[in-house]
């Protein structure tokens, strides 16, 4: 099995409902998404997945949390936008945006900081 990965970053705020019976307090996070897709065999130029193509698509599903208060960001209006809700929101639309249906995603990590974080995805 081969795997491609990439990583991109944005800047956003969040504030998790209820959490440990209370809301947290809003703050933000410079946030680090890595992903990786798979694919058993590569194509006729030697990819799985042109890195350019998949980094575009990634920055296409990540637009709309750019510098913004992610509560207020479907479907994290009715979600806590947690980190590990927020890597299977991920991996979701970029599996949709994956056209090639012989390439699928592996894994979706989401880093709210330099040492914490979750990822979603095939084990």
């Amino acid at each position: 099995m081969y795997q491609v990965m990439i990583e991109e970053r944005f800047s956003a705020a969040h504030q998790l409902r209820d959490s440990n019976g209370k809301p947290e307090s809003l703050h933000g996070h410079n946030w680090k998404v890595q992903a990786a897709v798979v694919a058993k065999a590569v194509d006729e130029v030697g990819l799985v997945l042109d890195f350019r193509k998949l980094k575009t698509a990634l920055q296409k599903v990540l637009l709309p949390f750019e510098h913004a208060y992610l509560n207020e960001v479907e479907p994290f209006t009715g979600q806590n936008p947690s980190s590990e809700n927020i890597a299977r929101w991920i991996y979701d639309r970029l599996a949709e945006e994956i056209p090639d249906r012989s390439v699928q995603v592996a894994q979706v990590i989401v880093w709210e900081s330099e040492e914490a974080g979750a990822a979603y995805g095939a084990t």
